[in-house]
C-alpha cells in the first residue's frame, strides 16, 4: 500500500525587498559605478600625462644631443668633435638631469657592447638604476630602436638612444636618456586609491543619507499603506496627512479622495439598507396581517386582494426610488448632451398635464443650447410637477418655466397650494421626510420624490432651491449653476 506524506510545498508568500531598501540598493549601484568611473578615468588621464611628459622629456633630451653633435666644438681645440668619448663627455657636463632621469653616454668595443660609461648620472631613487645595470645597458645599446621601453624586476625604464656617428675604427657610441616613471606611476596609483577611498566614505555617506530620504519620501507610502490595512467597514474615517505638493502628496490626497468616495458609498450603502429596512417594513407587516386574517368570504378575500396589491405596489415604488438614489452615487448617473432648453421646456409641460386637472400654464422659456441629461431631467421636473398636483386642488394653477442668467440656467415649477412651512424646507428634501399638516396631508408618498430631485440636481453640477410664491404657494428651482451655453 502506498501512502502519501504531507505536501512540503511552502504556499508562505515570500517577503520581497522593500521599496525603500531597492531605491537605496540602486542609488548606491549607481553611485558606485559613478564613483568608480571617475576614480578610472582620472587615474586614466594622470597615467596618460605621464607618458607624454616622459615621451616629451625623452624627445627633448635626444634632440639637444644630436644637435649637440652636429653643430657642437671641441672647447680644447676649436674644431667639432672627432671623439666619440669626448664628444658625450662635453656634452654631459653641460647637462642636468631631471628627478628620475638618467643622461648616459656608452662607448662600445668591437661592438660587443657598452665598455665604457661616460659621465654617470647622480643618485636616483630607484633600486637599480641604469648606469649599474649591465643588462638593461647592453640590451638598450644593442636594439636597433631609438626608443623603447625595458621591463626588468628592479622597475621599467622608458628610454630614448642617439647613435653616435662612426669615424673610422673608432668605437660605435651612444648617447642614451633614460627614465624611471616609477615613482610617478606610483603617485597615480596613490591617488586613485585617495580616490576610491573618497568614494567609499561618500557611499557611507550616501547610505546614510539615503535610507533617511528615501524613509522621508516613501512615509506618506506607508501611511497608505497602513491606512488601508486598518480601514474597515465600520471605520472609513481616516485620511493621510498631506504635506507639499510632489508627486507622492499628490498620492495621498488621490488616497484620500478614494476614502471619500468609499466613504460616502458605505454611507449611501447603510443609509440604503436602513431605510428600505424601516420603510417596507410596514407595508409588509400589513401584508401579512391582512392574508392571516383573511376569511373565506369572497367580498373579504376581494378587499384583502386590493389592499395587498396596493401595498405591493407601494413597496414596488419605494424599491424603485431607493435604487434610483442609490445610482446617484455613480459616474454614470446622468449622459450630458446637446439640448434645446425650449424644447425640453415644452416636452416637460406636454407630459406633466397628463398629471392632474389643473390649470397648466407654460410661463417663459428659455431659447438656447445647454449640456444635459434630457431623461433625467425631465424625471426631476415631472416629479415636481406631481409634487405639485398632490398640494392642489383642482382648477389651481401650476406653471412650468425655464430661463437663462449669464451661465446659469433654471428650470421651475410654480404651484397656488398652502406653500411649506419654514421648518419643513430644511427637510423636504431629505430622504422619507415629508411636510407637516399643511403641506403633506394630501400626499401618499414614501417622502423620496424631492430626494431624488436632488440628487439629479447636483449630479448636474447644481442643487434645488425652495421659495415661497408671491400670493401663495411654492416655487421649486432647479438650478444648474454650472450648465454651459
Amino acid at each position: 500500500m502506498t501512502t502519501t506524506g504531507p505536501a512540503t510545498t511552502d504556499d508562505r508568500p515570500r517577503r520581497s525587498l522593500t521599496a525603500r531598501v531597492r531605491i537605496l540598493l540602486w542609488l548606491l549601484l549607481m553611485m558606485a559605478v559613478a564613483l568608480g568611473s571617475v576614480a578610472a578615468t582620472t587615474r586614466s588621464i594622470l597615467l596618460r600625462d605621464v607618458e607624454l611628459r616622459v615621451s616629451g622629456l625623452l624627445a627633448q633630451e635626444a634632440g639637444e644631443f644630436a644637435h649637440f653633435e652636429e653643430r657642437g666644438v671641441d672647447p680644447k681645440t676649436g674644431r667639432p668633435f672627432t671623439d666619440p668619448g669626448r664628444l658625450l663627455h662635453v656634452f654631459l657636463e653641460r647637462q642636468y638631469a631631471d628627478p628620475d632621469e638618467e643622461l648616459i653616454g656608452l662607448v662600445g668595443r668591437d661592438g660587443r657592447g657598452p665598455a665604457q660609461i661616460i659621465q654617470p648620472p647622480r643618485d636616483i631613487p630607484v633600486a637599480v638604476p641604469l648606469h649599474q645595470d649591465a643588462d638593461a645597458r647592453r640590451r638598450i645599446y644593442d636594439s636597433p630602436d631609438s626608443t623603447g621601453i625595458l621591463h626588468r624586476a628592479a622597475g621599467e625604464i622608458r628610454w630614448a638612444k642617439v647613435a653616435v656617428a662612426r669615424h673610422g675604427s673608432e668605437p660605435d657610441a651612444a648617447f642614451v636618456v633614460a627614465f624611471h616613471p616609477g615613482r610617478e606611476q606610483a603617485g597615480v596609483d596613490e591617488v586613485f586609491r585617495i580616490l576610491l577611498a573618497i568614494s567609499g566614505v561618500a557611499l557611507v555617506l550616501t547610505t546614510g543619507i539615503g535610507w533617511a530620504v528615501a524613509g522621508r519620501i516613501l512615509q506618506p507610502v506607508r501611511l497608505v499603506r497602513a491606512a488601508a490595512a486598518q480601514l474597515t467597514e465600520q471605520d472609513l474615517t481616516r485620511r493621510i496627512p498631506v504635506r507639499g505638493r510632489d508627486d507622492v502628496a499628490a498620492l495621498a490626497e488621490t488616497f484620500n479622495a478614494m476614502l471619500d468616495r468609499l466613504e460616502r458609498a458605505f454611507a449611501a450603502q447603510r443609509e440604503f439598507v436602513d431605510d428600505a429596512g424601516h420603510e417596507l417594513r410596514t407595508p409588509i407587516t400589513i401584508v401579512r396581517g391582512h392574508l392571516e386574517l383573511m376569511g373565506d368570504d369572497p367580498a373579504e378575500r376581494e378587499e384583502t386582494v386590493r389592499l395587498v396589491t396596493d401595498e405591493l405596489d407601494r413597496m414596488s415604488r419605494i424599491v424603485e426610488d431607493l435604487l434610483l438614489l442609490a445610482k446617484a452615487e455613480r459616474p454614470d448617473f446622468v449622459t450630458p448632451e446637446p439640448v434645446q432648453l425650449a424644447e425640453l421646456t415644452a416636452d416637460v409641460y406636454v407630459k406633466a398635464r397628463t398629471l392632474g386637472d389643473r390649470d397648466w400654464q407654460l410661463a417663459e422659456v428659455a431659447d438656447r443650447e445647454v449640456e444635459l441629461d434630457p431623461q433625467r431631467i425631465t424625471q426631476a421636473m415631472v416629479q415636481l410637477a406631481q409634487n405639485a398636483v398632490q398640494h392642489t386642488t383642482a382648477g389651481q394653477t401650476i406653471r412650468i418655466g425655464s430661463r437663462a442668467d449669464g451661465s446659469c440656467v433654471e428650470l421651475y415649477v410654480v404651484d397656488c397650494g398652502p406653500g411649506v412651512q419654514p421648518q419643513d424646507a430644511r427637510v423636504i428634501f431629505e430622504r422619507f421626510r415629508r411636510g407637516t399638516a399643511r403641506r403633506g396631508a394630501r400626499g401618499s408618498g414614501a417622502g423620496l420624490g424631492l430626494s431624488i430631485v436632488r440628487a439629479i440636481a447636483e449630479a448636474h453640477g447644481g442643487r434645488v432651491r425652495l421659495h415661497d410664491t408671491v400670493g401663495g404657494g411654492a416655487t421649486f428651482v432647479l438650478s444648474l449653476e454650472e450648465a454651459r451655453p
